[in-house]
């Protein structure tokens, strides 16, 4: 079997799929990837076969839309998202994954439900396509409260697939033949309509749970300087959020003085956002993040969906302060299923940060839940499920027009 990767150039989107690749590689399957090429190269591996899908200008072009996107909120930034960078992007990559599939003569491809241009281009030549769900904020309604933002998204949708000559009525986020989410639904919730453990999920809706691949973490880390005897808290924004934290880092570190003496913190961040430190802390502009779970105690995050599973997956209880896009539905999740506690971002106050962390570190609950989610990603299987999941799907190519009907499941939950 031959399979074509479409991915966004964003790490927490490229990782699972560096992870699925392997195993699907170790089985005798040859795997490639396309993309915007610059962004990418650092992120596969070195022998990884990827055809440039968007140009070389647009990996620079993201690294611009992210310094005007770091400061928007709310309805905002999910404009901005869709308008700005989503739906540009599926334009720029359209040639590309047209010509690594003309290429690399792939049997199925696996796109992410950011990467538009693939569902696009498998519909075009008659292939089977899988989505590759990166995040679980698409499987809970996220528009149900905000109508009018939904009906927009659709129509940004729309207007996409009538831009490409597509036919109408389908959802490019939702693949009909296999969906993978990189989650379960003990952290996710139930389906629509029900109360029940798996809900309404479509039956090709396949809870993989995180796939976690060989990543280098390009970055040295004071081991030693671990405190065997405190309990042991990331603080991490992610790649993307960073920058955003100026207001938010000062209120965690006051609260990592009032705790001190029982907990060490580790902040990731940028020295000159960070500023003064107390020795209480150790702090890195960036650390091997999956290599240092295992030695904490618990997380506290911006609530993005890699950061969030990464620390679920090693049985810890978060804090999340979720800052834009997906992360107020996923730190919702998190706080429901009883893994966590949510602060303000924007707003923080010290005693709130030093009284969520207290809570996750002393409340038996909230470890609990997380071991609970924990042991439902190992039984979902990862990277192992999802390429079982991959080889059972049929990969003749239909009949002439049988691509272009349109089946309920395509229209997503």
């Amino acid at each position: 079997m031959r399979v074509l990767f479409v991915v966004p150039p964003l790490a927490g989107h490229v990782n699972p799929t560096v992870a699925v690749a392997a195993e699907l590689a170790a089985r005798g399957h040859q795997v490639a990837w396309t993309g915007p090429a610059a962004a990418l190269t650092p992120l596969l591996p070195a022998a990884a076969r990827l055809y440039p899908a968007g140009g070389s200008d647009t990996a620079g072009g993201h690294d611009v839309l992210h310094e005007r996107w770091r400061d928007e909120r709310g309805i905002a930034a999910l404009r901005f998202l869709w308008a700005e960078v989503l739906i540009p992007l599926a334009r720029a990559m359209l040639s590309g994954v047209h010509t690594a599939v003309e290429a690399f003569r792939p049997d199925v491809l696996v796109t992410d439900q950011q990467a538009l241009a693939g569902p696009l281009v498998a519909r075009r030549h008659g292939l089977p396509w899988a989505t590759s769900a990166t995040t679980s904020a698409e499987f809970t309604r996220p528009f149900e409260g905000l109508p009018k933002v939904g009906e927009w998204v659709a129509q940004r949708i729309a207007a996409l697939l009538a831009e490409c000559g597509a036919p109408a009525g389908w959802d490019p986020r939702f693949s009909p033949h296999l969906v993978l989410v990189f989650s379960t639904p003990e952290l996710i919730g139930p389906g629509p309509g029900t109360a029940s453990a798996r809900g309404t999920y479509p039956p090709h809706y396949a809870f993989v749970g995180p796939a976690f691949g060989a990543r280098p973490h390009g970055c040295d880390f004071p081991w030693r300087r671990l405190d065997p005897g405190r309990a042991r808290v990331l603080v991490s924004l992610g790649t993307l959020n960073r920058e955003a934290g100026a207001r938010f880092y000062p209120a965690v570190l006051r609260a990592a003085a009032a705790l001190a003496d029982r907990t060490q913190l580790i902040l990731a961040a940028p020295g000159d956002l960070a500023g003064a430190v107390p020795p209480s802390v150790l702090h890195q502009e960036y650390v091997p993040q999956l290599q240092l779970l295992p030695h904490l105690d618990a997380v506290l995050c911006h609530g993005g969906h890699n950061t969030v599973c990464e620390a679920l997956a090693y049985g810890l209880p978060l804090v999340v302060a979720p800052v834009r896009d997906d992360q107020p539905i996923v730190a919702r999740q998190v706080t429901e299923a009883g893994a966590g506690v949510r602060v303000r971002f924007g707003r923080a106050r010290t005693d709130e940060v030093r009284q969520a962390l207290a809570a996750v570190l002393d409340n038996p609950a909230h470890r609990s839940a997380a071991r609970r989610i924990q042991a439902s990603f190992a039984a979902a299987g990862g990277a192992t499920t999802a390429a079982d999941r991959l080889e059972k799907l049929p990969l003749g190519r239909p009949a002439p027009g049988a691509a272009e009907t349109e089946t309920e499941t395509e229209k997503g939950p």
